[in-house]
């Protein structure tokens, strides 16, 4: 059996593609992924120099040592044609697509990548922040799911500041009114085996506000958070990590499921409690993800 590549999700930083100093700075920081972003931070009469200084920043350093993703202005727009362009010319580990509402926005992008000879290690993300996509997004992470032949989607990313928008929802502390639908995404998530990762905080200074919204994303099962400032960084990755409560339950299940009386067992007694071999599926991966995260370091 191939062994699974492990990818950390726990930070993904936001920067935007016009501020060259950002850029610059960006190779230098602990964030698991870095998004280069073409989109909203990015007045439309700079689109041009911002492709440009992406072009420049793959062709002659490129990142290394991080996910690196470049979103773009949707598809069906000029900007976002020019945009996959310059994608297309740096090759980033993925291309993050904008409001995706449907099917067809996905499919756009993946035959764009394929007519033109872009390599399957080029995954797709998808962001969703409208009504539609919420509710498409299921059938979204069905059909383009990475597992799936040919298919490129590796995260889903949800757009919470859009979303409110779109809705009327008001900024409340805890999102109560917005956790149904985030649930819907984490779901989908799960259903077809693809990252999933919360939206921005927006008060960077907060942390407080900050940390608590981080511990309430991983409880609800999301991989990491979507960051606007590099000072979110070292509080995303520790609060998306394992805790060491975790890591010691997970290697006395690990250490119980080894014992010679073990063998040939689903189901033992450790502690007073039952712990089935699902239980050490998930320490075993929980272990691998700890160890991989301490070799990033």
């Amino acid at each position: 059996m191939a062994v699974k590549e492990i990818k950390l999700w726990r930070s993904a930083l936001s920067v935007p593609a016009v501020n060259r100093r950002a850029l610059e700075k960006s190779k230098t920081l602990a964030a698991d992924a870095v998004i280069y972003d073409l989109e909203d931070s990015v007045a439309e009469g700079r689109k041009a120099e911002a492709r440009e200084n992406l072009e420049q920043l793959f062709t002659h350093s490129r990142p290394t040592g991080m996910t690196t993703a470049i979103r773009i202005n949707p598809l069906d727009t000029e900007a976002g044609q020019e945009d996959m362009k310059t994608a297309l010319a740096c090759q980033p580990d993925a291309i993050l697509l904008p409001k995706v509402e449907t099917l067809a926005n996905v499919a756009a992008a993946s035959a764009m990548l394929n007519r033109n000879g872009a390599p399957l290690r080029v995954r797709l993300w998808v962001m969703l922040e409208t009504p539609a996509g919420i509710v498409n997004a299921a059938a979204i992470a069905g059909a383009y799911s990475h597992e799936t032949a040919g298919g490129r989607l590796e995260a889903l990313i949800v757009g919470v500041n859009d979303l409110r928008s779109a809705t009327g929802v008001a900024p409340a502390s805890g999102r109560s009114y917005l956790v149904p639908w985030l649930m819907q995404v984490v779901l989908a998530a799960r259903a077809y085996d693809i990252a999933v990762i919360d939206g921005v905080y927006n008060d960077f200074a907060d942390t407080a506000g900050f940390e608590a919204e981080c511990t309430e994303a991983r409880a609800m099962g999301f991989d990491g958070k979507m960051l606007i400032h590099p000072g979110q960084i070292d509080p995303a990755n520790a609060l998306f990590s394992p805790s060491e409560a975790a890591l010691a339950e997970a290697r006395a299940i690990v250490a119980a499921f080894a014992k010679p009386e073990a063998e040939g067992h689903n189901v033992i007694d450790l502690d007073g409690r039952m712990v089935e071999r699902l239980h050490l599926e998930q320490a075993e991966a929980l272990i691998a993800k700890a160890n991989h995260a301490n070799e990033e370091r």
